[in-house]
């Protein structure tokens, strides 16, 4: 009965994908997870609960977690438990001096996709990248959707101004490369996406998904159509041709390069199309003038048309098209979301190269290198340049990045290794010294990130649930091992110190230097929290703040009081005012991308490989890490190879196929399935888990995918990774 009595109902934020649900969490007297609920009074999310967040318990709770610092003896590479202060005192006795000899540049920084939904991730390791004073950043970005911050950079002159579509208001909806039935989402934060859809159908509009399999969402859809890999910019070019053609445009917003963007797709007709995507050219055709004939309408594509060879170009004539049919920025159309916390602020439009990767040359973007030239850096001898140490904050680039053998090698080669991590995975494994950060519900949740692209303002805050006890908190590990690397003190509190100098800096350049002692917050990073939403579109600080509905202006303290989160309204129209672009209007023909238009024709006359591999995704499947998470991992196999019936049949294939690549080979069982097209095979991402010390991960480990992709192939204008149309063979094992 005590029991009973002392276990508590608390909120939060899910930490686990891109929707940002809430959640309704029941914690027990030891601050076990009894169960997890979906929090019915959340204005966006409004009760909606994946199988990822039903299982938040179990992912805060993994035994397998690493709780305490590890430090790896090289000579029997075994692991020893050490003490906080002793594993700090270690990595300052190697780091240092490491830099010192080599440089800076001899350190790299590799930062996984977790970091997108910490706090810690968004406001301290940027800290920590600036301690190292490296170059050599790498990260998920340039494995995911770095095409599209590239050509919302170029297009409207700032790469964190990325539209989303208007889910709640649209009419017709075409989808590319996308299934958010699985992903919940993905750069469109859109809590239950599938309710959403559903209600777009129910209200009498259409929904259109492209994709070279038959996804979950495809099957909700009132229409799918097939696609060879890696061919989206070929339809799109196609649908932009129909529209200039056939006079349908109805272009509302200040643009630049219409001339030129006309020219570039004028020699992709319907029949060009139609021999390099497969889509019918009367289809091709059909489907311009829909979105154009259609009240509100919006282009959505996601992970399978970034990951592609001309993913930057893709994402490109999205938000062309968009543009053309009057639907950029406006209501049921492709809009900005107005984020409640102050963010980075440009003032000079962006570009990419600034500085270029060593081995191969490849251009910077957002500061960053892209992680299919990481193996280069490591393996490639140079004096003062080559990277021979590693810092990794919640990565696993081993598995998530191509050619994994080969970056398993580079990682092993290291001189020196830091990983900030829960687990020893397939990357960490090779760490000199990990250092865990806290369970999940001892930690703040804000969503700096996602909540910009959300389908609806909104904003919601979580304080730890858990205390901290004797651990320290994610973001005095980062700002520890930030302060090592700039060869400061260590044993004082250096995230006090880097925060106060934050709060100061910022107030200062705003003129409110007077209101530090008005912040609030326990801590110094809820300081700083509540400082970002003062200052921001809603906030109290903001002379020009858009209506919150609190009384004075939003700050701290109101989303403390409404821990269900706050409804903000409905997306509004932004442009021109945040555009950064020189001539602030919208650029239609970015020079960057024009000039892969004559690649883009060239390929378009080349053979086509006899099996091309896509990925997929599945919705108990996030990152690499939830696999050691028995409730998301059980059931049949799922590290399966999909291939059409036909191919299966023609080849002799059996129940298990080898695949080779230009890269590696991996063995695999088949899944045969009419929901791929012929020629096509798919295997999902994140597995491959047979060195893995985790004890469910092993026991499901499948294969990792990425031993078959190829880090030499890259999208040009971003450097992104190319997972999807990747050439491939098959025989029977």
């Amino acid at each position: 009965m005590a029991d009973v009595i002392t276990a508590r109902n608390l909120l939060r934020t899910c930490p686990l994908c891109e929707a940002v649900c809430g959640l309704s969490i029941t914690l027990d007297p030891n601050d076990h997870v009894t169960s997890v609920r979906g929090d019915k009074k959340d204005p966006l999310s409004r009760g909606f609960i994946c199988p990822k967040g039903a299982s938040l318990g179990h992912v805060d709770e993994d035994p397998d977690r690493v709780t305490a610092p590890l430090i790896r003896d090289r000579t029997t590479d075994t692991w020893r438990t050490a003490t906080w202060d002793e594993a700090y005192d270690y990595i300052a006795s190697r780091l240092p001096e490491l830099i010192a000899t080599h440089g800076n540049q001899s350190v790299g920084v590799y930062l996984g996709n977790p970091n997108a939904h910490t706090v810690a991730g968004a406001l301290y390791v940027p800290a920590l990248v600036r301690a190292v004073g490296t170059k050599n950043l790498y990260s998920a970005s340039t494995a995911d959707q770095m095409p599209k911050q590239v050509a919302s950079g170029l297009m409207f002159g700032d790469p964190l101004l990325m539209p989303v579509p208007d889910l709640d208001r649209t009419d017709y909806l075409l989808m590319l490369g996308a299934n958010p039935l699985e992903s919940n989402g993905s750069l469109c934060t859109a809590p239950d996406f599938p309710g959403r859809l559903k209600a777009l159908r129910a209200r009498g509009g259409r929904l259109v998904v492209v994709d070279p399999r038959v996804t979950r969402t495809a099957k909700l859809a009132d229409e799918h159509l097939f696609i060879r890999p890696g061919s989206d910019a070929y339809l799109l070019f196609g649908i932009v041709r129909t529209l200039f053609e056939e006079e349908l445009t109805d272009i509302r917003l200040e643009v630049d390069g219409l001339d030129e963007l006309r020219a570039a797709a004028a020699s992709f007709t319907p029949e060009v199309v139609q021999a390099r995507t497969g889509i019918p050219a009367a289809t091709v055709s059909r489907i311009a003038r829909e979105l154009a004939a259609a009240p509100t309408a919006a282009v959505y594509a996601r992970i399978g048309t970034c990951t592609a060879e001309f993913g930057t170009v893709t994402q490109w004539l999205v938000e062309a098209v968009n543009t053309l049919t009057g639907n950029l920025d406006a209501p049921g159309g492709a809009m900005f979301a107005s984020a409640a916390a102050a963010g980075i602020v440009r003032t000079k439009p962006f570009r990419t190269g600034r500085w270029s990767s060593r081995v191969r040359g490849l251009p910077e973007a957002m500061g960053e290198l892209p992680v299919a030239t990481l193996a280069d850096e490591i393996l490639t001898p140079g004096d003062g340049q080559q990277v021979r140490a590693m810092i990794t904050v919640a990565g696993n680039p081993v598995l998530s990045a191509p050619s994994g053998n080969r970056m398993a090698a580079a990682f092993a080669g290291l001189e020196f290794m830091v990983s900030v991590d829960r687990y020893v995975n397939e990357t960490t494994r090779h760490a000199d010294v990990i250092l865990p950060p806290p369970r999940p519900l001892q930690s703040p949740h804000y969503d700096f990130a996602l909540l910009q692209l959300a389908v609806r303002n909104y904003v919601r805050y979580s304080p730890p649930l858990v205390p901290l006890g004797d651990q320290p908190s994610e973001a005095r590990v980062i700002a520890t091992l930030a302060a090592i690397a700039a060869g400061l003190p260590h044993t004082d509190d250096p995230l006090v110190a880097l925060d106060e100098m934050v709060i100061a800096t910022t107030l200062a350049k705003a003129g409110l230097a007077q209101r530090r002692p008005d912040l609030h917050g326990e801590t110094t990073t809820e300081q700083r929290i509540d400082m970002m939403l003062r200052l921001g579109a809603y906030g109290e600080w903001n002379t020009e703040r858009l209506d919150s509905g609190v009384p004075g202006g939003l700050n701290l303290r109101a989303l403390l009081d409404n821990p269900h989160g706050l409804d903000l309204g409905p997306l509004r129209p932004r442009l021109p005012e945040v555009l950064l672009t020189a001539s602030r209007r919208v650029d239609l023909a970015p020079p960057q991308l024009l000039a892969e238009v004559a690649r883009i024709r060239a390929k378009a006359v080349e053979a086509t490989p006899e099996f091309v591999l896509i990925g997929r995704r599945h919705l108990r499947s996030n990152n690499s890490w939830m696999h050691n998470v028995a409730t998301l991992v059980s059931g049949t196999n799922r590290c399966t190879l999909q291939v059409h019936p036909d191919d299966v049949l023609r080849l002799g294939l059996g129940g298990t196929a080898v695949v080779k690549s230009a890269a590696g080979v991996v063995t695999v069982p088949v899944e045969p399935t009419e929901s791929i097209m012929p020629g096509v095979v798919s295997l999902p991402h994140g597995w491959g888990h047979q060195e893995s010390p985790q004890t469910v991960a092993k026991a499901n480990a499948g294969v990792n995918a990425n031993v078959l992709t190829d880090d030499s192939v890259v999208d040009a204008p971003s450097g992104n990774a190319v997972f999807n149309g990747v050439p491939v063979t098959l025989t029977p094992a």
